[in-house]
């Protein structure tokens, strides 16, 4: 089974959520459990959150994603903003304790001048903080695009804050399409080649999400720039060969390109296709 979704905004509740996948014949979502640039948490609703358990289960979902805000970074100069980020991730884990054995994902952050040695001990440090033995969700760091001070522009560096962290076994990783490919990985002309690299420094039993997004910018450019299946650098048939890959398939497949909910659903009706049509 193929797990295809989109980004789906929670302003109408979790199980609407639910609902808006189904109706986009989505079997996968990601979300973001608070404001995606502020502080501010989502109130909890234990039977919103249930009936939202309830309908994945019934439909066949796979593993669905929490986004963690725009505005965290762990590995910040400033320590209240790091204690933030600690607070932030600390609440959005125990809310998806309600609903166990799924993802939640976040960028590693910017360590602004500080040096990657610095930054990635910063980030080990707060997950050893927060992800504790009983968490029944797994945390994932993003591969990034590598603007600037940015960490996660390299497979290395995701390595490096997992090696740090105590609590390392139970990390893994979301790949972007879009960020690898503007991080400098040909992930479009060199498929294989890229996931023997991810191999090699991480694992691929660690990687568990894909966010599918083309990328306005070309290889290598380091500006994360994300556009719609098909219109971009990448092209939908490098998204196929992802998506479709032995070692990827089982995987949730999330897109975050620049579109609304029909929109979305006519990406996942196209892709559904040409996953079919590859498959014959």
């Amino acid at each position: 089974m193929t797990y295809l979704g989109a980004h789906l905004s929670s302003s109408g509740g979790f199980y609407k959520m639910g609902k808006a996948a189904l109706a986009m014949d989505a079997n996968t979502f990601q979300c973001f459990v608070r404001n995606p640039r502020g502080a501010r948490a989502k109130a909890v609703k234990p039977d919103d959150l249930e009936k939202l358990r309830v309908l994945l289960e019934e439909n066949a979902f796979g593993p669905i994603v929490a986004h963690a805000p725009y505005i965290m970074n762990p590995c910040s100069k400033d320590e209240g903003i790091r204690e933030l980020a600690g607070r932030m991730m600390a609440e959005d884990l125990a809310l998806m304790e309600y609903l166990p054995g799924n993802y939640y994902n976040f960028h590693p952050g910017s360590h602004v001048g500080q040096g990657l040695e610095t930054g990635c001990r910063q980030i080990a440090d707060m997950l050893d903080q927060v992800v504790s033995p009983a968490l029944k969700t797994t945390v994932l760091l993003e591969t990034m695009a590598g603007k600037g001070s940015e960490i996660g522009g390299k497979f290395e560096d995701l390595r490096a804050i997992i090696d740090l962290a105590s609590c390392g076994d139970r990390l893994g990783v979301c790949l972007d399409t879009c960020h690898v490919s503007d991080g400098g990985y040909d992930i479009a002309g060199n498929l294989e080649g890229v996931l023997e690299e991810f191999d090699k420094a991480i694992g691929l039993s660690r990687l568990k999400a894909i966010h599918i997004n083309d990328s306005m910018n070309p290889l290598g450019a380091h500006k994360d720039r994300h556009a719609k299946i098909g219109e971009g650098t990448l092209g939908t048939d490098a998204i196929v060969r992802v998506i479709t890959h032995p070692s990827l398939k089982h995987l949730p497949f999330l897109l975050e390109t620049p579109d609304d909910d029909a929109g979305h659903a006519a990406e996942i009706a196209m892709l559904r296709q040409r996953i079919g049509e590859r498959s014959q």
